[in-house]
């Protein structure tokens, strides 16, 4: 007899998992937090067809590069969480992030994965208590960091084996004992509760636990690389490729798989950014990459342009979030930025944007340099969108 999962809350602040997906407009979602974010290529290939047989078809490659698979049904929740982990191990508990080429970066000052791991390890007693959310980035400060990921604690490397750390809104110089302040920060947390999120401590609190243990110290991060197109790893060669608006049939996936090896790909690397990237790739890997779906040039205007699934595949969405993202890639200024939500709670880019078109029940409402939740300078029609956003993004 199959054991059913249980269903994680649709409130805002819960999150779908493996062992509890979510209940969506398309069925259940579930959110893979692949170990290390590495997948074989035959790993690749398995898990597009397990979530093709188990799920709608429909595979997801979020903002933080975790992998959705949506469409699930109840009945089939528990055995589609057996496929997965019989392919890939699973990461659970606290949430601690390193860049996607950590450990071969030829420009990362520090390799971050044995400080993410020690974190890791000893947050277990803490992480019943902290909310799902609850988020630790370990920045090795290389060509593809994650500067532009929005974190509770983030520790950045810096030179002599020294980590500046930012906990929450705060930033509080560097530290030789980075494990020891990070969990200091998670233990103050864990007091609060599971709502309390770094941005809920009080910044006397957060100076008590950390002060002793850092010194004035300013190391930004190096100016970060897209990863998308042909990266550098000097040993090997790196393709980064995208998925538009984060989402792909099944099927590409699997079809990626199998070219992968004819052209040297070793492995691949969930990324920010609804990426993946193809470890020991040639170049031809993108020629013949050219007429998919998969974004593989750093200029296309998809990048630029976030949509949620909206009312195909959410009960909230008033509106197909993504097909209308697409008809109006073309008409985007090169610099400007699009956020297409089907509703008010603007999921796929919680950020301001320079416009943002929101989903109503009465059209589609205009924000200009704001958010999804903001009010709308006017409400437009289906066919005033590629005018009025056109003229907008020439400012």
């Amino acid at each position: 007899m199959s054991i059913a999962l249980p269903i994680a809350g649709a409130r805002r602040g819960a999150c779908p998992s493996l062992d509890a997906p979510m209940q969506t407009g398309d069925g259940l979602l579930a959110r893979l937090r692949v170990a290390g974010g590495r997948l074989t290529p035959a790993a690749l290939g398995k898990l597009a067809s397990i979530a093709g047989s188990f799920g709608n078809g429909a595979i997801e490659i979020t903002a933080r590069g975790n992998l959705q698979v949506r469409g699930l049904r109840a009945a089939g929740a528990a055995p589609f969480a057996r496929a997965v982990e019989a392919v890939v191990g699973i990461e659970r508990g606290l949430v601690v992030e390193t860049p996607p080429l950590a450990g071969s970066d030829p420009y990362e000052v520090l390799d971050p994965r044995p400080l993410a791991r020690t974190i890791r390890d000893g947050s277990a007693a803490l992480a019943p208590r902290l909310g799902p959310k609850v988020t630790v980035i370990v920045d090795g400060n290389g060509q593809l960091n994650l500067a532009d990921l929005k974190t509770d604690i983030r520790l950045v490397a810096t030179a002599g084996g020294f980590w500046t750390i930012t906990a929450g809104r705060h930033y509080f110089g560097a530290t030789a004992q980075p494990a020891q302040a990070t969990l200091a920060v998670l233990s103050l947390l864990a007091s609060h509760g599971p709502d309390a999120r770094a941005t809920d401590l009080d910044h006397i609190q957060l100076l008590a636990a950390l002060g002793h243990l850092c010194t004035d110290a300013a190391a930004p991060l190096q100016p970060g690389t897209t990863p998308i197109g042909r990266l550098d790893l000097k040993t090997t060669g790196v393709v980064g490729l995208a998925l538009p608006f984060g989402a792909s049939p099944f099927r590409a996936l699997v079809d990626l798989a199998a070219m992968a090896p004819r052209h040297g790909v070793t492995e691949f690397r969930l990324a920010p950014h609804h990426a993946l990237l193809a470890i020991g790739a040639d170049s031809r890997l993108i020629e013949e990459l050219a007429d998919s779906d998969f974004i593989i040039d750093p200029a296309d205007p998809r990048r630029r342009i976030s949509a949620c699934i909206g009312s195909a595949g959410c009960g909230s969405g008033h509106i197909a979030a993504r097909q209308i993202a697409s008809r109006l890639a073309g008409i985007m200024d090169h610099h400007a930025d699009l956020h297409v939500a089907g509703c008010a709670k603007g999921c796929a880019h919680p950020r301001r944007a320079a416009l943002t078109l929101v989903g109503r029940p009465d059209g589609y409402g205009l924000v200009i340099s704001g958010t999804a939740g903001d009010t709308p300078v006017t409400v437009l029609r289906a066919d005033q969108l590629e005018i009025a956003l056109g003229a907008a993004a020439q400012g």
